[in-house]
């Protein structure tokens, strides 16, 4: 019998640590390999813990709703394999020697080991805050610098400047008043965060903690703002002959297939087939260059009752109006059961939001970034329009793009959403296949 280890698992390259949001097992339950013994929400995706080994849930570490880095121990495991009690010591004995090395000499180790091995989180922030983080003493594995430590510091105010004075002191920094935060303005290059206001709390109030996820759908919608142009345009399509064949096959279609044939499946094929003839709009900013991206992989938004969560068709200018239904359900099936992975959510290009759905007639999305333009799909609505001169009863909807300034001008926009009005104002039995 040995006892092994599992610790929290890294669910995505910038993912940094992770919340233990239920545990599926109890100790001394018996588990196989690969079942999965605990829920962990990041601020990406919410995932299942699989059990590496087969074996007895000896202890349980971590508690739920606790959040835990990538690597950090969450439960001990009784395991029937070659490894005994004495190799499992033996492992453990360099591990202790380790740790107390760390602790005599952390910030030289943290230099030495993890020196430019920052995630991405870290990145932005230091950037956003002008933090040195060569003056920063990292509390992560071996010594790495986490996102909780540069948040700690922008809390208390005592930040290390790049090529300034180093952190004051050890001891907890004084709350600043406004009055002596005002000099302390952020460069124009890297817009401060804004600090959290002081909100009284009275009675019967309910004060609702931020979870990892809606944390980073606020940190990804600010940056967006913060650090895109963002311009907007609208077209009105006729859509009242996609209708009419939507609904004509809908019945025998969902009989057949056994899933829904949503109009929105007809308007993410229309955008994907205007994207492969004007790939501008499929394009990224990326500093001193822009990368036009080859693929066309659509992220669509799906809502929960608390969050919003934006996986991806992938390659979705190859798919049939039906495969691109098929994906639309399934992750939608994904998001709602908590069973998204994160590599559902990665590699998008171009979203799609179906806002219609909520019964928006007109919207300004907020660009996906580093995405450059993010399309809103509104509700389908009958009203009087002006045809062959005369007054008709059609099914219209508005599309409205955002985009960022810096990679699109309104030109290539207002050329791309005419192409997408004019496929979809041409949907037909004839024209549009489905399979």
């Amino acid at each position: 019998m040995a006892i092994e280890q599992l610790t929290m698992p890294q669910l995505g390259e910038s993912v940094t640590e992770g919340t233990i949001s239920k545990w599926l097992v109890s100790v001394g339950d018996k588990v196989n390999k690969y079942d999965p013994i605990a829920e962990v929400m990041t601020d990406k995706v919410n995932a299942e813990i699989p059990s590496s080994f087969m074996g007895v849930i000896k202890e349980i570490i971590a508690k739920e709703g606790e959040t835990l880095p990538v690597g950090a121990v969450i439960c001990t495991m009784e395991v029937e394999g070659e490894g005994t009690a004495a190799e499992t010591k033996q492992e453990e004995a360099p591990k202790a020697e380790e740790t107390k090395e760390e602790a005599a000499q952390a910030p030289k180790k943290a230099d030495r080991a993890n020196k430019g091995r920052y995630s991405p989180a870290v990145l932005r922030l230091a950037q956003e805050h002008n933090i040195d983080l060569e003056q920063v003493q990292g509390t992560g594995l071996g010594g790495r610098i986490t996102r909780k430590d540069l948040l700690k510091l922008i809390e208390s105010g005592n930040i290390p400047k790049a090529g300034g004075q180093p952190a004051a002191s050890a001891q907890p920094a004084p709350q600043p008043t406004p009055a002596q935060e005002a000099p302390k303005a952020e460069p124009a290059a890297a817009p401060k965060q804004p600090t959290a206001p002081n909100v009284p709390v009275q009675a019967g109030d309910i004060e609702i903690p931020v979870t990892p996820v809606r944390k980073a759908i606020a940190a990804n919608m600010l940056r967006s703002k913060h650090e895109a142009p963002h311009a907007w345009t609208m077209v009105e399509v006729d859509v009242t002959n996609l209708v009419a064949y939507r609904d004509s096959i809908k019945a025998e279609f969902k009989k057949r297939e056994g899933f829904n044939l949503t109009y929105f499946a007809f308007f993410v094929k229309a955008v994907a087939q205007a994207l492969k003839e004007f790939p501008q709009l499929n394009s990224m900013w990326a500093g001193d260059k822009i990368v036009q991206k080859k693929d066309i992989n659509i992220s669509i938004a799906v809502a929960t009752d608390d969050a919003l969560f934006v996986p991806v068709i992938k390659h979705a200018d190859e798919k049939s109006i039906k495969g691109i239904a098929r994906e639309i359900a399934e992750l939608a099936a994904k998001v709602r059961a908590g069973k998204l992975r994160p590599e559902d959510m990665q590699g998008g290009t171009f979203t799609v939001n179906n806002t219609g759905s909520f019964g928006s007639v007109q919207s300004m999305g907020i660009i996906n970034y580093p995405q450059a333009a993010i399309l809103q799909v509104e509700s389908i609505v009958k009203r009087p329009v002006v045809k062959d001169g005369m007054i008709a009863i059609r099914d219209m909807v508005n599309l409205c793009l955002s985009l960022d300034h810096r990679v699109l001008d309104g030109l290539i926009c207002g050329r791309f959403l005419a192409r997408v009005k004019e496929i979809l104002e041409n949907v037909s039995k004839d024209n549009t296949p489905i399979y």
